[in-house]
């Protein structure tokens, strides 16, 4: 008998949920060929056996969550002419996303901004994204108080010994941390820090919160809510008519994890502006014909895709991340741009690679065929990670502005919303002319009101002035 454990799921990826299994007991399996369909908290994916044989039993089914290195299926050898076992391959490239991305359609008509839309930003990472590592399910169940009272001394026993607080000895760490600690009620001195010298971070707060919260288990029916890793119950809203309970999905609790912690950590400033687009859409709708020709879609949102890679070049503090515990700027010599994209599962970030070397073209290409990717269910956790700064764009659906959330551990994220026809002054009278509007959120730790709008009218004049877009690179 051999068994086929779950591979490595990729970078930041603990467990996943089985959606579909692939094959059943009786069939003979070849190596590399399908066996389950996973969601994990950044993608669906198909998971390939790495072994072939006869299936004798399968360890698990639709709605388990299983963890890499747990056995899902035990095989018998393969008859005579069947396909050989073959030597375990490396753990597969995650790869399928759900499907259904509204991404760079056609054009909605005259002042409308197309491309891809997504849920009020974002995300997710990251991420993205994007590796946080935040704690596990925002939605837990508390478990009967006779078992978590056992499991939590298990627990405990299990840990070394902790300085105790009477020592007078402060855990190092920063007063952000210690208020998150205090909100989920942890003591500091049994986390163990992983910065410099010790120094405990928010996410060794989540992670040994996570493993606490693991360790109690199922069990009971009181929901907690999870907010930036605070448990705070939710009220029995029965009480007051019918409810229906639903699970999220991996995408979208990753999302809320993803969020929660961008919108705590990061201090959010945004600022608006308009582009008078009038002369881009002339010039867009001329050369459309030919990027069709050549597979993409020349849309508003891969034209803001090229001049934010520009504006990256120029303005390299946005191509940055803060790293606090650290206590440093890394800064980006690269520049990938993450295109926000609504899906039926949840909110995806694309992330169009070395934007900065491409031409209008190539970028609307790329745009397209992640789109395509992302309807087949196959974008890679690869195609949504290493973003510079990204873009959502709402103008397909309308609205005037509003405020995205920076995509951490990205410094920034551009907002696009519906373009209408505005008067505008030209010095002698008022004319028609297409504006669109533009909100950039931005770490306000790194970036400051000054910058974000030099680099905010900086893009707009790209934008107004197509050919200075060509001169500028």
């Amino acid at each position: 008998m051999t068994e086929f454990k779950l591979p490595n799921l990729g970078d930041g990826v603990a467990a996943g949920d089985v959606l579909r299994v692939l094959v059943k007991v009786g069939d003979t399996l070849a190596a590399d060929q399908a066996v389950l369909e996973l969601e994990t908290d950044k993608a669906t994916l198909e998971v390939p056996s790495t072994v072939g044989g006869r299936v004798a039993e399968i360890k698990v089914k639709p709605g388990d969550k299983v963890k890499p290195g747990q056995v899902v299926l035990v095989l018998e050898a393969a008859a005579a002419g069947a396909a050989a076992p073959a030597p375990a391959a490396p753990s597969p490239a995650p790869a399928p996303a759900p499907a259904k991305a509204s991404i760079a359609a056609a054009d909605s008509g005259p002042g409308q901004a197309d491309g891809p839309i997504d849920r009020p930003m974002m995300m997710a990472a990251n991420g993205p994204g994007q590796a946080d590592g935040p704690i596990d399910r925002p939605m837990m169940a508390e478990a009967a108080p006779a078992e978590r009272h056992d499991k939590v001394l298990a627990f405990q026993a299990s840990r070394p010994a902790a300085p105790a607080p009477s020592t007078g000895l402060a855990a190092p760490a920063a007063p952000s941390v210690r208020r998150l600690a205090r909100e989920l009620g942890v003591d500091l001195h049994q986390v163990t820090g992983t910065g410099p010298g010790g120094r405990i971070s928010q996410e060794d707060v989540k992670t040994f919160t996570k493993s606490v919260m693991a360790s109690l288990g199922g069990g009971g029916q009181r929901a907690v809510a999870t907010v930036s890793g605070a448990s705070i119950a939710l009220p029995d809203f029965s009480k007051w008519g019918a409810v229906e309970r639903k699970p999220m999905s991996g995408i979208r609790r990753k999302t809320s994890e993803h969020l929660s912690h961008a919108w705590n950590t990061i201090p959010h400033v945004t600022q608006f502006d308009k582009a008078d687009i009038t002369n881009l859409e002339a010039v867009r709708k001329q050369y459309r014909a030919e990027v069709e020709k050549a597979g993409g879609n020349l849309t508003v949102t891969a034209i803001a895709c090229k001049v934010v890679a520009s504006a990256l070049k120029v303005f390299p503090q946005f191509n940055a991340s803060v790293d606090a515990a650290g206590e440093a700027i890394v800064y980006k010599k690269f520049v990938n741009v993450g295109i926000a994209v609504d899906t039926e599962n949840g909110l995806l970030v694309p992330v169009v690679k070395n934007a900065d070397q491409k031409n209008l073209t190539q970028i609307s290409v790329d745009i397209q065929q992640l789109a395509d990717k992302a309807k087949a269910r196959k974008l890679s956790l690869d195609d949504m990670s290493g973003g510079s700064m990204s873009i959502s764009n709402l103008g397909g659906i309308g609205g005037t502005a509003f405020t995205p959330i920076v995509n951490w551990p990205e410094v920034a994220i551009l907002g696009i919303s519906r373009g209408a026809m505005e008067p505008k002054w030209n010095g002698t009278a008022f004319e028609p002319r297409q504006m669109l509007p533009l909100s950039l959120s931005y770490d306000h730790r790194l970036i400051d009101g000054a910058d974000a709008i030099r680099f905010l009218r900086w893009v707009v004049d790209a934008l107004e002035n197509p050919f200075a877009l060509a001169l500028r690179g």
